[in-house]
């Protein structure tokens, strides 16, 4: 189980209201898939990925983004227990989709990026620990039908 501190709990659920989804997921995700092009194997459905522009106008891109946002959502909500709130995500993601879980890992640190451009000088070292911890324990908990 993780320990959060008031000041991680505080600092997180923060983050989270002060996000555009609409704009911070969309952005994440394809910075994700154009830094990290064999990720694009993932959303071979979603149509034309073939370049940087045809990435960041896809609307089956920009969804998505939104969507994961949404999903992060839901750990925010429930922070003392992230594994079993991802515990179905886990599974689908491995058993259906066949995702390489390191990947939940690259969109994370492409989320870092993101949310730390967002939030500039705000992002400081002490909220980027809360972040990356945050995110540490989503990845672990994405991963876990993996081990």
């Amino acid at each position: 189980m993780v320990e959060w501190t008031d000041f991680e709990r505080t600092t997180i659920s923060s983050i989270f209201a002060s996000l555009d989804y609409n704009d911070v997921g969309p952005k994440a995700l394809c910075r994700c898939l154009i830094v990290y092009p064999w990720t694009q194997r993932y959303f071979a459905s979603f149509g034309n990925l073939y370049n940087p522009e045809a990435i960041k106008t896809n609307p089956n891109v920009v969804a998505h983004g939104v969507k994961v946002l949404h999903g992060l959502d839901r750990a925010v909500k429930n922070m003392d227990n992230i594994k079993a709130t991802y515990a179905e995500l886990s599974v689908k993601h491995s058993e259906q989709l066949h995702v390489d879980p390191d990947n939940f890992r690259l969109l994370a640190d492409c989320l870092s990026i993101t949310v730390a451009a967002k939030m500039g000088s705000a992002f400081t070292p002490a909220v980027q620990a809360a972040w990356q911890k945050f995110l540490a324990v989503v990845v672990a908990a994405l991963s876990k039908q993996y081990h």
